[in-house]
């Protein structure tokens, strides 16, 4: 008979979800802590009275036939849409439409439909951050979050966190410690707005190369998106890091300004505005580790970061994060 493991997930986003998954499918005992509400991390979404606005990641690639056949399971579940929208590239010089035909996809009605779809049946504790992990008598795991509470004990633990919230979390192991230490995180502000009438422009989403804006999209031209005219801006990192203690209203100011420069267009007020900080929206290096593991302490660790970024990454991690844990490769 196959042996068995509790098994903690610290951090539900998809690298998280996707190593729970792939541990609770093969008979496994899984748990994941997180400290949000809710799930998908990154794939964050917020909803409005102006409409379902995402504020993480925008669209997913698939381009591993693995994760290309989960998709399609995604696809047919109806947690998953494709989305072909005007591109556009703004340089110095002009505003163009982009000849790239990549495919995109993107969770309908909103991106963190995925991470819900991906959650069903699996047991989740949110609103709880994990700040140490300390081992019992017999060697099993028990979890500590902020206010002191006791989880576990668990037989083995993923940490599925950006790099530097995991390094505290690995301090039992000095080689993985010292792995997420080295990666380097790079912050972003996401600001979103709707409008009472449509703009006009025939932009869809546009890829920015100048300025301190890095990516537009016509947050409402996504697949399953009812509401206002809605619109998604993402700084660039090195604008962001300039940027990091400004004030909100003065962000919204600064990247309206830019919109309105890309589009080359006169902006109305806008009747929604929401801006968010991410600390940790995008490894500055690639690495191609998959995932890291310490088998004599049970400790393995996966997140987007180890394999280069990218939503498909980060499912691909924690897949072989949880392999590696079952002894496969």
């Amino acid at each position: 008979m196959t042996q068995t493991f509790d098994i903690a997930i610290i951090g539900a986003g998809m690298a998280g979800l996707s190593a729970a998954r792939a541990l609770t499918e093969a008979g496994h005992k899984t748990v994941i802590f997180d400290k949000s509400r809710g799930s998908g991390g990154r794939m964050s979404s917020k909803r409005t009275e102006s409409g379902n606005l995402d504020m993480g990641a925008q669209y997913f690639t698939a381009r591993d036939p693995h994760f290309r056949s989960a998709l399609q399971t995604w696809i047919d579940r109806g947690w998953v849409a494709e989305w072909s929208p005007r591109l556009f590239v703004r340089n110095e010089d002009e505003l163009f439409e982009s000849s790239d035909d990549q495919q995109r996809y993107v969770g309908s009605p909103r991106m963190t439909s995925l991470s819900r779809g991906l959650l069903e049946g699996l047991d989740m504790v949110s609103k709880t951050r994990i700040e140490r992990l300390q081992q019992s008598d017999d060697d099993r795991w028990e979890l500590v979050d902020d206010a002191g509470a006791v989880h576990g004990p668990f037989d083995r633990v993923v940490v599925a966190t950006p790099a530097p919230q995991a390094v505290p979390l690995l301090t039992a192991s000095g080689h993985l410690e010292q792995a997420a230490s080295q990666v380097e995180m790079l912050p972003g502000w996401t600001l979103a707005l709707a409008f009472a009438e449509p703009l006009n422009t025939a932009v869809e989403a546009c890829f920015v190369r100048v300025g301190g804006l890095d990516w537009i999209s016509r947050n409402s031209s996504k697949p399953g998106r009812q509401g206002l005219d809605s619109w998604v801006l993402q700084s660039n990192p090195r604008w962001a890091m300039g940027n990091l203690d400004t004030d909100k209203a003065e962000v919204g100011k600064q990247l309206r300004a830019e919109l309105a420069e890309v589009l080359g267009i006169d902006l109305p007020e806008p009747v929604f505005e929401h801006a968010h900080r991410w600390l940790y929206a995008r490894s500055a290096d690639t690495c191609n580790w998959g995932a890291l593991a310490a088998p004599e302490k049970g400790l393995y660790v996966c997140g987007d970061w180890c394999l280069g970024g990218r939503i498909e990454n980060a499912w691909l991690s924690g897949r072989q994060a949880a392999q590696t844990l079952m002894g496969r490769k």
